[in-house]
């Protein structure tokens, strides 16, 4: 088939959805609306499924299919085509973002039916669909860049959506602001490597990567991919930038779905991993990056345990899997961090569009502490609910369990890993299984809470399908990546058709010795324990004695509050960062602006009109003073002649 043709039309579609509602935005007509952004990103998932089947049909070693549309950009050494590939790992990202970005999009339609803005909102989904799509394609950093970056204004259009609400619209704005900054560093990096190899092309960086490990703090390629994973810490919300993607649960909740689970959030994970010849290279980094995972892993899961937002949860349950994946690509499991980004996709876009549906059954009511006993009245939402509980909180055999037990084995097992970093692993993934646990008791089982004046309902069939989708791939999403020691003992011995996928695209872990089977076993074994102990005391703790954690908090006192209070961050970058910077800028507008700049601007604009005076006095237009200053000049000349 022609390729060229399939990748515009996977890329394009989306835009051409956007212009299509983007000129009838006022209308209020959702079905309309929801069914054209419905059917242009089904349409781009159909070109992505051919591009794919393409792609199998070439020899492993040389599965890229690159297309280039036209010179962009040509300036003595600066050579960027507006060029876009698709190999094994961008194959990827565009099965799952136009995949799961089509179940949205249909859920959508149900959820924001009655919203007066409904059409703009399906044109803003689109138009974020699009500029993902370039992100994920783009052969160059700089193409890659103009995708960062179009994702970033969607994700302010989108989280800001309901602006004429002065919180919501200040969610927009701090994660459009907490983004450029990390977004200045990526530039950064961009400028250190193309000053290295003067190229940005991604295929040429990666084959002018050094052989030899780079063991300077200040070597180019170490402070080129630092700065780019900066930058991927704002748009994947890791240690210290990950401040903006809870406060952007203001948006709508499919938008949570659609940037927080199959697009946005994953794009630094796959940055990295499509620079991973560059990056393994850098060890200095990768111990950043995974120090920097696991401890994200870690934070955001003790923040997620006593929070009463559904929707806050599931936000800060993205950020601890996001963690997760960092932690792989910074021990070089490369494959493992993409198998956790696709099963990621699955079940946490289930779970938020399943708080949608329950949001939707509440009448917009987000408070855990009001619902409960939900399970008889939303059999649908809470048994695809479920599933994506049991995958998020990794048992076996469900999608969550096969990537989130290969990042934990990697991070032991890789000569880059470490024994700590397993420990802060498997501590996240017992405090997910609690949290999640929880989330479940709280919304689902147990006596009811629901106030008497909401009848909680199923939603219509246009958000349950969706959600029955998304449920089934939570279960069988992580059975095309079963582990060799698991493999070994099924029946058939199934293939890591993922694994495998990847491989010629991936830089293998140097000096990765042979795995203990045994270990390897038991590590796996001790991780799902853990789960299911922490599980059953949170259903213990929700469920049959609710008083417990009650009395756990007012011991616990200071601790508690300080960790529902999120650690107090939003207040520190307030008042040792932001507060101070505003007060400065203050400062040097009234002292630089206002006295400085504006008063010399007043004093040469009073020169000038003063100057501009004099001379207008002169042009009277009275000929008898005209004939008195010829006069006068004549004598003047005279004097000054007599004078010599």
């Amino acid at each position: 088939m022609n390729h060229s043709m399939l990748m515009s039309i996977l890329i394009l579609s989306p835009l051409v959805g956007f212009f299509l509602n983007g000129f009838r935005y006022r209308s209020q007509k959702a079905n309309l609306s929801g069914g054209i952004a419905t059917a242009a990103l089904f349409v781009s998932f159909i070109s992505a499924i051919l591009l794919v089947n393409e792609l199998i049909a070439l020899p492993p070693e040389a599965r890229r299919i690159q297309i280039k549309f036209f010179d962009w950009i040509y300036i003595d050494q600066l050579k960027i085509d507006m060029g876009f590939v698709v190999d094994q790992i961008s194959a990827i990202m565009i099965l799952v973002i136009t995949g799961v970005g089509t179940l949205i999009h249909m859920f959508s339609i149900g959820y924001m039916h009655h919203d007066k803005g409904v059409t703009k909102y399906f044109a803003y989904l689109n138009l974020f669909v699009f500029n993902m799509l370039i992100l994920v394609l783009g052969d160059s950093l700089l193409t890659l860049f103009v995708g960062w970056e179009g994702v970033g204004l969607c994700s302010y259009l989108l989280i800001g959506f309901w602006f004429t609400d002065k919180e919501k619209a200040t969610a927009g704005m701090k994660a459009f602001i907490t983004n450029r900054i990390g977004d200045a560093a990526f530039l950064l990096g961009m400028f250190v490597l193309f000053a290295t190899f003067g190229t940005l092309n991604i295929q040429e960086l990666n084959a002018l990567a050094p052989t030899v490990a780079e063991a300077s703090w200040l070597g180019a390629v170490t402070l080129g991919t630092l700065f780019l994973f900066i930058g991927a810490t704002g748009k994947s919300a890791q240690i210290p930038l990950y401040v903006w993607l809870p406060d952007a649960m203001a948006g709508p909740t499919p938008v949570s779905a659609l940037i927080h689970a199959a697009t946005m959030v994953t794009a630094g994970v796959y940055m990295i991993v499509r620079l991973n010849p560059l990056f393994i290279m850098a060890p200095n980094t990768m111990m950043v990056i995974a120090i920097i995972g696991a401890l994200t892993a870690v934070f955001a899961a003790t923040i997620g345990i006593t929070q009463w937002d559904i929707k806050k949860i599931l936000a800060y349950s993205t950020v601890s899997q996001l963690g997760y994946m960092f932690l792989a690509v910074g021990v070089g499991a490369f494959g493992p961090a993409m198998f956790h980004l696709m099963t990621h996709a699955f079940f946490k876009a289930l779970m938020f569009l399943g708080s949608g549906s329950v949001i939707h059954s509440m009448h917009e009511e987000q408070d855990i502490r009001k619902m409960g006993g939900l399970k008889k009245y939303m059999p649908i939402t809470h048994l695809t609910f479920f599933l994506g509980w049991v995958a998020i909180i990794g048992l076996p055999p469900f999608a969550g369990f096969f990537s989130k037990d290969e990042i934990l084995w990697m991070s032991f097992h890789s000569p880059m890993g470490h024994t700590a970093l397993w420990v802060l692993g498997a501590l996240g993934a017992t405090m997910t299984a609690f949290y999640m646990t929880r989330l479940m008791c709280l919304t689902f089982w147990g006596p009811s809470r629901v106030p008497k004046n909401i009848h909680p309902h199923e939603s219509p069939w246009l958000m349950t399908v969706p959600l029955m989708v998304l449920g089934f791939l939570s279960v069988v999403g992580g059975w095309i990546g079963i582990p060799h020691v698991i493999s070994e003992v099924l029946p058939g011995h199934p293939q890591n058709i993922f694994a495998d996928w990847l491989a010629p695209a991936l830089k293998p872990i140097p000096n990765l010795g042979h795995a203990d089977a045994s270990l390897e076993w038991g590590m796996m074994g001790a991780s799902v324990f853990l789960a299911i102990i922490s599980a059953l005391v949170a259903y213990n703790f929700y469920v049959r004695s609710p008083e417990t954690p009650k009395r756990l908090a007012e011991a616990l006192g200071p601790i508690y509050r300080l960790v529902s209070k999120k650690y107090l961050v939003d207040e520190l970058y307030f008042g040792a960062i932001i507060n101070p910077l505003v007060k400065l800028s203050r400062h040097a507008w009234h002292r630089i602006d206002v006295n400085l700049i504006d008063k010399t601007t007043y004093v040469v604009a009073d020169f000038v009109r003063g100057g501009g005076s004099l001379v207008r006095s002169l042009q009277t237009g009275n000929l008898q003073q005209y004939a008195m200053y010829f006069g006068l000049g004549i004598v003047i000349v005279m004097a000054v002649i007599l004078m010599r």
